[in-house]
Formats: structure tokens, sequence, C-alpha cells
């Protein structure tokens, strides 16, 4: 809860209104009901119930061209590997500060 806090603090400082989803299922609930007003998800390797894996996929199936940016504290070269081709749009390690969120948001949304 308190990781989502910062986060929901830092995301709302760079001008984005923000939804917040405690696990994978409420998540993509969350995502099936507003998949036309998010442009982004944030969305952590690690979570209950459904893993950031099985969120992605739920989340693509809902809305294929959904921009999504992983977070992890694991090696980004390990983590984006074992999604094949339908992979993450970006990465960003954990623990998160403001300018690299940040930079790694303005690059997925800019390309």
């Amino acid at each position: 809860p308190t990781v989502r806090t910062v986060v929901h603090e830092m995301l709302k400082s760079l001008g984005f209104s923000v939804l917040i989803a405690k696990d994978g299922v409420e998540a993509v609930e969350s995502f099936r009901q507003r998949a036309d007003e998010i442009t982004l998800v944030l969305l952590d390797l690690a979570m209950p119930r459904m893993g950031g894996e099985e969120t992605l996929e739920a989340l693509r199936e809902i809305k294929g061209g959904v921009t999504v940016v992983l977070s992890s504290g694991y090696d980004e070269q390990e983590t984006v590997a074992g999604f094949g081709d339908r992979g993450p749009d970006g990465f960003i390690h954990k623990p998160y500060r403001l300018a690299p969120l940040r930079d790694v948001l303005r690059e997925v949304l800019e390309s």
C-alpha cells in the first residue's frame, strides 16, 4: 500500500490521472471497465492473485494496443525476455525515482 501511494503521488506530480489496483485481478477488472480512458499501464511484475505476465496478457486481450511499462526489481533483460513478442513497451527498475520514471513514460508515450 505504501509503494502504491508513493507511486500515485509521483505520477500525479507528472500530470497523470491515476487509477490504482492492489493486484492483477483488480487491475484487469478496472481496465476492462475503463479501457477507452486509459493511456498507459504501469504494471508490477510481482503482484498477488495474478502476476505481471498473466495480467499483461489479459490487458492486451481487452485492448491490444495498450501501452504497458513493466516494473520490477529484477534484471530488465531477463524479465522482459520471458514475455516473448508480446512484451511490455517499456521497463522501469524498482525502486522508482521520479526522473527515470518520467523519462520512461515520456519515451513510451512519444513512440
